[in-house]
């Protein structure tokens, strides 16, 4: 049988956050799940895919592979809305008449919104089934498809701007994580150019989007690995913005599952009755007797053969059964293996917290010594500018002093004086300007505090 891939091309939604899908990520210590990645709504949010997707903690960084973007998620975002909107957020700032409808910041005020901050789209080829006897170098190679999946993204979506592209080879099968910005312009109200997912994204986009995605992934994939094989028939419902009950084939796994609970409870009782017949087989075995003429021979009735007989039907039915709950075990293998990886990659987010708690704990230490050296510095500048003002002072009575000497009692010593002063520089032009200008005014602020609070005594005395 030709073997053909699976694709998967998933985009983040509200819609996935269920009560029960809350109350699974409340008990992990990502604060996430590992259901349907979910909208971008906040900085927060970001922080938490920042963290998954990243994951700087882990021991095999080879396994994490970042091939748009930087180490920082949250920043390559920051950067993004600083590339994309501040034009319009200027232009739109300056026609605005009054201050409390411009817009300071425009990630912050997308934050602070109801709309998604961002969007992840999460891109995988081929299923645990493909990829579990395969070997690093081949999972690596997925790279290069990869890398030209984000070229063809956008090609196909120019208006969703890429931050961030993340690679995973540390779990069942190499996948990509997709972090950007649906971009709308040309708006009518508010900034010309808008966050928009609900525009930009919609299911019959998705689709669109989808099948050209699909298309491209396998010629890649069968450019760098040299083969020719097909893609999986698109099954209904997958890879759009939906909730996973949503989905056609959800009620189809739960039929099943009910009928593999059925074919496992039957054959539980199968076995407890095999269990009970044995015991009366061995016991008719026991009971036989030697026949008269040949003591080599045992005597068997006719009911007991039967009770034999249906024995063996009993085995062949029960045989049958436990065949059929086969697949069960398969799945039962699967979810073990699926449970290994999520305690691997619990440890490790157990790892990196505390890592960040002793990170958090040094610069704790490190922020009280610097507060005690701020405390330190202010008080000093304190001091200089109590200091300064003092040295202002002085110099403004000096240059009084001058004005008063020259300009009134013409004292021909300070004008030579005066003149020498500013010939070395030591008076500035303005300084000798005053010096010498009876009619420039010198104001001294503790003798102006003085005269004011004299003139309003002898205002109340009158």
């Amino acid at each position: 049988m030709e073997q053909q891939l699976a694709y998967s091309f998933h985009l983040g939604s509200d819609k996935n956050k269920s009560k029960s899908a809350k109350k699974v990520a409340k008990g992990n210590v990502s604060g996430t799940t590992s259901l349907s990645n979910n909208a971008i709504q906040n900085s927060n949010v970001l922080s938490k895919v920042n963290k998954h997707n990243l994951r700087d903690y882990d021991n095999e960084k080879d396994l994490i592979r970042v091939i748009r973007g930087t180490n920082d998620i949250v920043n390559d975002v920051k950067d993004l809305y600083l590339e994309e909107f501040e034009e319009a957020r200027i232009e739109y700032n300056n026609k605005q008449t009054r201050n409390d409808r411009k817009i300071e910041n425009y990630f912050m005020k997308i934050n602070e919104s109801q709309n998604d901050l961002a969007c992840e789209i999460i891109v995988e080829l081929g299923d645990m089934e493909f990829w579990k006897d395969k070997d690093k170098q081949y999972r690596l190679k997925m790279i290069d498809v990869y890398n030209e999946q984000v070229n063809d993204l956008v090609k196909i979506l120019p208006t969703f701007k890429i931050a961030n592209a993340t690679i995973h080879f540390d779990e069942t099968s190499p996948h990509m994580h997709i972090v950007g910005v649906p971009i709308i312009e040309n708006c009518t109200r508010g900034m010309k150019k808008q966050v928009g997912k609900s525009q930009l994204f919609t299911k019959e986009s998705l689709t669109k989007i989808q099948d050209k995605m699909r298309n491209a992934c396998i010629k890649s994939f069968n450019k760098f690995y040299g083969m020719d094989i097909k893609l999986k028939e698109k099954q209904k419902g997958r890879n759009q913005d939906i909730n996973v009950k949503d989905m056609s084939n959800y009620s189809n796994i739960k039929k099943q599952l009910a009928e593999k609970e059925k074919k496992l409870d039957k054959a539980n009782k199968q076995t407890n009755k095999l269990d009970n017949t044995t015991k009366d087989i061995n016991q008719i075995l026991d009971n036989l007797k030697p026949a008269k003429f040949n003591k080599n021979n045992m005597v068997i009735s006719n009911e007991d053969v039967q009770k034999i007989k249906n024995f063996t039907k009993d085995v062949k039915d029960t045989t049958k059964t436990v065949r059929s709950v086969n697949d069960l075990n398969i799945a039962i293998i699967d979810f073990e293996h699926s449970a290994f990886e999520i305690e691997k990659e619990n440890r490790s987010l157990k790892y990196q917290i505390e890592e960040k708690d002793n990170k958090i704990s040094k610069l704790e230490s490190e922020i009280s010594s610097k507060d005690k050296h701020i405390s330190k510095l202010q008080a000093e500048k304190e001091r200089i500018k109590n200091e300064l003002q003092k040295f202002k002072n002085f110099w403004r009575k000096l240059i009084k002093h001058f004005q008063s000497k020259i300009g009134f009692d013409k004292d021909e010593k300070y004008k030579y004086v005066s003149d020498d002063l500013y010939k070395n520089g030591i008076f500035d032009d303005n300084d000798n300007e005053i010096a010498n200008n009876i009619l420039r005014k010198v104001t001294i602020p503790d003798e102006n505090k003085n005269n004011k609070l004299k003139k309003k005594n002898d205002f109340n005395l009158s």
